[in-house]
């Protein structure tokens, strides 16, 4: 039965200094409930880590924006109207989706994943000599964003001098839809990248590379692939393949300033940092309010039924801090035997761009620990600009240090 939600699900949402403090009180009054979201818009959310598991492996649980748009009214409902990426395999379900996860499995491998390892190094490196005399930096503008942009457009084959067309897109898509005006830089961000890769496509089938957007092109010919399809899936990669990772590499090192044990620990010892990955992106995963699914039928979940044809978001935050699974989950404890975290997804959907992610960071972490002492957060805490949008990130991160005693 329908109740009248209790709590409320602001725009900001991902901006706020602590979001986490909400998403507590509302698993506290129940795991599975009805809530509003900006106000507005009735819909469930699941905070119990269990439950989250079961709703993300759920398939009458649906990801499809083509069925979300006949669910979700007003500016949720234009958000979601038709478009390229209702194509990209984010948005679809079974059979397309088990189709196109596939065609990216076979090429999106760890192998080429590992082959970058050297240089995600080499680029990691050259970003930090060419801050290392000034003493100070601004590390989301001269590391975070930086890397992972030059990585997904190695991967990829796309050209990084496009990168700052990418940055307006990224901003242009991923702000929640609030207000008409939002909605219009959003059409106009998704056409420009859609006729971007319209004509990449078409030069990537004629010219192959060792890139992945090439192999996906010759998936075009050999697995029924259409244009569509492959333009959608090279939109997806792109944006997915760095924002997440741009979000979760600034939070981590703000989550190493905050705790500067966590940075005498790395030196002490590095093999602790696969562990302390894993626990930061527990402790703060890029997805905070969660990903929406909608209900092709009724369904039961931690003893709550929610009617066909709503939208439910499943909370991977909230599931990161359930008491249930993790003891004292608001700490920071690298050294958690167990970190089973939904960061990247559960089931079907579970993020192929994971091991990219967990590399990248990895590689940052590591690197400045080792050069760079007395790392300092230059600007008071709550004045940080935040990333825009729906992810939970900075838009800016200014540090003092010096160099690490040979």
């Amino acid at each position: 039965m329908t109740i009248a939600a209790e709590f409320d699900i602001p725009g900001d949402f991902s901006q706020q200094d602590d979001p986490y403090s909400l998403l507590d009180a509302i698993r506290s009054s129940g795991r599975v409930q009805q809530v509003k979201l900006r106000g507005t818009v009735d819909i469930w959310i699941v905070t119990g880590y269990d439950e989250a598991v079961t709703a993300l492996n759920d398939p009458r649980f649906s990801s499809s924006l083509e069925y979300g748009s006949s669910v979700m009214p007003g500016p949720a409902a234009a958000r979601r109207r038709p478009n390229v990426l209702a194509w990209s395999m984010l948005a679809v379900d079974p059979p397309d989706h088990t189709r196109l996860r596939g065609i990216v499995a076979r090429t999106f491998t760890a192998r080429r994943v590992e082959a970058l390892r050297p240089y995600v190094q080499e680029l990691t490196d050259s970003l930090l000599d060419a801050i290392e005399p000034a003493g100070a930096a601004d590390l989301i503008e001269s590391l975070a964003y930086p890397l992972p942009v030059a990585v997904i457009c190695e991967l990829l084959g796309v050209p990084y001098a496009d990168r700052k067309l990418f940055r307006r897109w990224t901003v242009g898509l991923a702000m929640p839809p609030g207000d008409p005006d939002t909605l219009r830089r959003a059409d106009a961000a998704r056409a420009e990248m859609t006729r971007y890769f319209e004509e990449l496509v078409p030069a990537k089938r004629a010219n192959p590379g060792d890139d992945l957007l090439s192999a996906l092109t010759q998936a075009n010919v050999e697995e029924r692939l259409t244009d569509t399809e492959v333009v959608a899936m090279a939109i997806m990669l792109l944006l997915s393949g760095h924002e997440t990772t741009v979000c979760f590499i600034g939070s981590a090192i703000l989550a190493m300033l905050r705790n500067p044990e966590l940075a005498s620990a790395l030196r002490r010892d590095p093999t602790i940092l696969p562990n302390a990955i894993e626990e930061l992106l527990r402790l703060n995963g890029p997805v905070t309010r969660g990903v929406a699914r909608f209900t092709r039928d009724e369904v039961e979940i931690g003893g709550v039924r929610i009617p066909a044809g709503q939208m439910v978001v499943v909370s991977l935050a909230a599931a990161n801090r359930d008491p249930a699974q993790f003891p004292v989950p608001e700490e920071l404890d690298v050294t958690r035997e167990r970190i089973p975290h939904l960061s990247f997804g559960h089931g079907m959907h579970h993020c192929l761009g994971q091991a990219l992610a967990r590399q990248q960071a990895t590689v940052v972490l590591g690197s400045l620990v080792r050069r760079f002492d007395d790392l300092t957060l230059a600007k008071p805490l709550a004045e940080l600009r935040r990333w825009p949008g729906m992810l939970r990130g900075l838009d800016e991160l200014p540090v003092t240090f010096r160099s690490a005693t040979p």
